[in-house]
């Protein structure tokens, strides 16, 4: 096996997920040489990544499919002796047919799959069962024996000098937003939190840069009799995939939803407590830390789960998921990292 590519053009955190395949690959193969294709602004993840050979991008932004051609073309150019496409799109599975790889493998969902090599059953609503799992039954009919790798990014040297200067005392980071409003934590629970937080140390809020503005909100509304007033500090937008990872690596404790930040703290093995809205980790994207606590309504509501994946609003109005959260729920994690 000398040459193997792993095909994942979906979100960051799905990317980020699909590392664990990676790394259970190159600990197979360690003489392999191992490409990825990823969608356009997800590749500074693999920046000085140890073992990846080489980041094919997909640009489905400009020029559409022109670029999906042009990267057909990489493929092809390549001669892989395995192609493993982790996507269920039907892009995805010509790229896949037409690649010249000796063995192409994908899940069974993709409507090109019936041209595969191998075709692997997608267990979608498998309860219980983590993504990285469903993902593994991929490369496993290679090799029945290979393992299962926890998810893994690698942020270089200069990553952690640009982060070093927040850590002169202990902190804790907050991602408080995300794509779907039923997966986010409300910000007015945000502000009952952080107003009652009894911490000494920074509170770093974190994201992107559309995400600047929620920290901002959230910040102004702080109370002035809050002990952490002022010591939360709005980090969205200015560090990029790694560096934040790197942040997340050494705090106390990183407060999340079910989004992308989740799995950036399972891949640098950060404490993470996860925040559950409308879905249920049972979905298959908890957190893998090794230090994880979930976060959900202890109230049975008939409505939760409303989705395997968020919505744009409350489907019923009242999004009790969230709203009936306690604080003192979020507090319970920081008090037990803090002891250990």
């Amino acid at each position: 096996m000398q040459k193997i590519c792993v095909i994942q053009t979906a979100f960051i955190g799905d990317v980020v997920l699909s590392t664990s395949l990676l790394e259970s690959l190159h600990l197979q193969y360690p003489s392999a040489q191992i490409d990825i294709v990823v969608r356009k602004g997800n590749e500074a993840l693999f920046a000085k990544h140890p073992f990846i050979n080489q980041v094919l991008i997909w640009n489905k932004q400009e020029h559409k499919y022109a670029n999906w051609f042009r990267t057909l073309k990489q493929l092809r150019t390549q001669k892989y002796d395995v192609l493993v496409n982790v996507q269920r799109y039907a892009a995805t599975g010509l790229w896949t047919i037409f690649s010249g790889a000796k063995i192409k493998i994908g899940f069974d969902k993709n409507p090109a799959s019936f041209l595969f090599t191998h075709k692997v059953k997608h267990q979608e609503m498998q309860v219980g069962l983590h993504e990285i799992q469903k993902n593994l039954a991929l490369i496993q009919v290679l090799d029945a024996t290979i393992a299962l790798c926890k998810p893994r990014l690698y942020p270089a040297v200069t990553d952690f000098e640009k982060v070093r200067p927040y850590q002169d005392q202990p902190y804790i980071c907050i991602a408080p937003a995300s794509v779907w409003f039923t997966k986010q934590f409300p910000i007015q629970q945000w502000i009952t939190f952080l107003n009652d937080l009894n911490f000494e140390g920074k509170v770093f809020i974190i994201g992107g840069p559309g995400d600047k503005a929620i920290g901002d909100e959230i910040i102004d509304a702080i109370s002035p009799s809050a002990k952490v007033k002022n010591s939360v500090i709005n980090l969205a937008g200015k560090f990029h995939f790694l560096s934040s990872a790197a942040l997340q690596k050494n705090a106390l404790l990183n407060y999340v939803n079910d989004s992308a930040p989740m799995h950036f703290a399972s891949a640098v093995n950060a404490p993470v407590a996860a925040i559950y809205c409308s879905t249920i980790p049972d979905f298959g994207y908890g957190p893998l830390s090794d230090n994880s606590f979930i976060i959900q309504t202890q109230q049975q509501l008939a409505c939760k789960p409303c989705g395997v994946h968020g919505k744009k609003a409350c489907p019923l109005g009242h999004f009790n998921c969230a709203n009936s959260i306690q604080k003192e729920q979020l507090y319970a994690p920081l008090l037990q990292m803090k002891q250990h």
